[in-house]
């Protein structure tokens, strides 16, 4: 059965100690690391839907941070390999993200880190091979949003995405990792083809909950082997595995490390 590893990255900093940035330096080595080691890289919708080879890799970037443009697009570049970035479309402006969890970062020093990509920066990265995808309008927990504005978020920020970069969006991340089979149900029918989840448990849940490994500034490089590592991959997928709830209110995304000793 062909292996499919998807990994989820925020963004890239020499400088930001948040949990969401890795250096670029880091972020070098781990995807060089992947592809010593046999991974094929593609984007996500095709991994998650029609896997090209037996070791198959997407790298996946949640929020459009300015950051991953500037830092990780020519790392990628240099290596061959395409990307996907899910973009919540409201904040497309330039200016900067803002929603719980990034709030602390408001009015310091690092508050620039904050800083999005606009719709001209993804339609370079479109024009470079990569996938754009969404990540809804204002990222919400989508669990907690229903009827006209779960469709809002879900459908409008698809239409957005296709209008803006003239090809199909056909993927979506979920924010906060916040998904159940409604809100999958709900991206199924307002046209989308493949969504990204991120939880504890990489429970393989069919193409519209496809698990993601989330890779964070205090993931060393054993314990990015580690989380990448097949065996570990497949008790996460266990009910061996505790199933955690979502993250609260105070951080990005809900995903355990591979000790389960905190969440994200």
């Amino acid at each position: 059965m062909n292996d499919v590893l998807v990994i989820c990255y925020h963004a890239l900093s020499p400088t930001w100690r948040s949990e969401l940035s890795l250096t670029p330096d880091s972020f070098e080595y781990q995807v060089r690391h992947l592809l010593d080691r046999g991974w094929h890289a593609t984007t996500f919708a095709a991994a998650a839907l029609e896997p090209p080879a037996a070791r198959t890799l997407a790298i996946t970037f949640d929020d459009a941070f300015a950051s991953v443009k500037l830092y990780a697009a020519p790392v990628l570049a240099r290596l061959g390999v395409p990307a996907t970035i899910f973009a919540p479309t409201a904040f497309l402006d330039g200016g900067p993200l803002a929603w719980p969890g990034l709030d602390r970062w408001q009015n310091t020093p690092d508050a620039g880190e904050l800083t999005a990509m606009t719709w001209e920066d993804l339609r370079e990265l479109a024009g470079a091979g990569w996938e754009i995808g969404s990540h809804t309008r204002t990222h919400p927990r989508l669990t907690q949003v229903s009827g006209p504005d779960l469709e809002r978020e879900l459908g409008g920020s698809r239409e957005e995405c296709t209008r803006e970069l003239g090809v199909e969006c056909r993927s979506i991340a979920y924010p906060y990792g916040d998904v159940d089979a409604r809100v999958a149900d709900a991206a199924r029918q307002l046209g989308y083809s493949a969504g990204a989840a991120l939880s504890s448990r990489l429970e393989r849940l069919g193409p519209y909950r496809h698990p993601r490994v989330a890779i964070y500034h205090e993931d060393p490089a054993w314990r990015f082997r580690l989380k990448a590592a097949r065996p570990v991959r497949d008790l996460r997928a266990s009910r061996l595995w505790p199933l955690r709830s979502p993250a609260p209110p105070d951080s990005s995304d809900a995903e355990a490390t591979v000790s389960g000793a905190r969440e994200s």
